[in-house]
């Protein structure tokens, strides 16, 4: 009889491929993959390490399925379990198997010997169960970070930056155009810098883009982007593509000069904002999407009213802002002035009320144009699109669209805007 595996995947999508190449693992004639952890013999939490929200809820979903431990093997993976191997071993003894990243390579045999199972494959990029549409994939392209940002644990994490294999990529990148997916995500820690470790290759994030363009795919999207690397020609091969969104998604993490440093951050607030100004010369539909940090240690009023104007002058399609997370092991720790709670919620609501009525001004520059993407879904009796104007990591905002016709996800259409919400496009299929 063939074994039950269930996977829960947290974090964010660098973290979601690593779950689908362990889906992967499990060969479908000895093993089955479910959905529902109570029939399942082997459940696997992939979990998230990088702020405290995310190790809770990581901590929160790895008792959740300790619940099912009379009937399955319990092995937790992922950032937490790399960030604190140790401390889960001693207060959460309902798991089986803690496997940090760097035990990645003995997985398959870490876990062969807890079933009693021959036959699990290693971990392999090249092998992946996608977990999303069957006409969307991300693909990943370098691992870790060096820009080690004072507020940030990735790099204590996954490590220094590694760029993954230029044949590697291309060949994960055919296969899923073969597959008949339509559109891919590009994403690491930092793609801007994408080849800069191997500088005999030859190869970087332009020369990787125009390669993945001529495969055929419908869109490609370049995420998660740090603003002192991007050259003036990677924004140009941006602007003059038709296969690349012209979305540009570049963590400022906030506009004040005296907290840019105290992060680490590698410009300051002006050489950003000429970025953007030359962004939207360059490149005039270009849609600008940024995070902030709310309440980074020794934060004033001053610190806060610098971003503020900062959003008003710059007007981001799209903003996301965290609360600022005290993290061991990075060097904001042990900086002065932390910031109480409250005063940080309140400073993220200013920023997001401010982000609202921005929002929805660049929305409403969008009604009357006829915009064309991929059918994703439907919500009550509208169908859902995915343009240049909204990622798939469902924080952009949808595109909601009527229509006389039966459409199948992953068809695509032409959208004329009628309407603009605060966050929400409203529209009608044309021919």
């Amino acid at each position: 009889m063939k074994k039950r595996v269930a996977l829960v995947s947290l974090g964010c999508a660098k973290n979601l491929v690593d779950s689908e190449e362990m889906l992967a693992m499990f060969p479908p004639e000895k093993f089955d993959l479910t959905s529902d952890p109570s029939s399942a013999d082997l459940i696997l939490v992939n979990t998230c390490g990088f702020i405290e929200s995310a190790k809770r809820e990581s901590i929160q979903a790895i008792l959740d399925m300790a619940q099912y431990k009379k009937r399955a093997k319990l092995v937790v993976t992922g950032c937490l379990a790399t960030r604190y191997a140790k401390q889960l071993e001693e207060e959460i003894p309902e798991a089986d198997l803690i496997v940090p990243l760097k035990d990645y390579p003995k997985l398959a045999e870490k876990l062969g010997e807890l079933l009693g199972e021959s036959g699990i494959e290693k971990m392999n990029p090249l092998r992946r169960t996608l977990s999303t549409s069957s006409y969307s994939a991300y693909l990943r392209i370098s691992d870790g970070c060096d820009n080690f940002c004072s507020f940030c644990a990735i790099p204590h994490i996954r490590g220094r930056f590694v760029s993954r294999p230029y044949e590697e990529i291309m060949e994960e990148a055919r296969g899923l155009a073969k597959k008949g997916v339509k559109e891919i995500s590009l994403i690491s820690q930092d793609t801007t810098v994408y080849g800069i470790d191997h500088p005999e290759w030859g190869k970087d994030i332009v020369s990787l883009l125009k390669d993945l363009e001529s495969l055929g795919f419908y869109s490609i999207r370049l995420l998660y982007l740090y603003p002192s690397e991007i050259k003036d020609e990677l924004i140009e091969t941006i602007a003059q593509s038709k296969v690349i969104a012209h979305y540009f998604d570049i963590p400022v993490q906030c506009a004040s000069d005296h907290l840019l440093t105290l992060m680490k951050r590698h410009a300051d607030a002006q050489e950003t904002r000429d970025l953007f100004k030359k962004i939207r010369k360059m490149c005039p539909d270009a849609i600008l999407r940024t995070t902030l940090i709310s309440g980074f240690p020794g934060e004033n009023e001053e610190d806060q009213k610098e971003t503020l104007d900062f959003l008003s002058e710059v007007e981001f399609d799209k903003m996301g802002c965290f609360l600022y997370s005290r993290e061991e092991g990075t060097a904001a720790y042990s900086l002065p002035g932390q910031v109480e709670e409250k005063v940080k919620e309140r400073r993220k609501d200013e920023l997001m009320k401010l982000q609202a009525k921005i929002s929805y001004k660049k929305a409403k520059e969008h009604v009357g144009e006829t915009m064309e993407g991929i059918v994703v879904g439907k919500q009550g009796g509208s169908y859902l699109l995915r343009s240049y104007w909204n990622a798939p990591d469902d924080i952009d905002g949808n595109i909601l669209f009527s229509t006389s016709k039966d459409h199948n996800e992953g068809e695509i259409v032409k959208v004329k805007i009628t309407q603009a919400l605060v966050y929400d496009l409203l529209g009608e299929e044309v021919e």
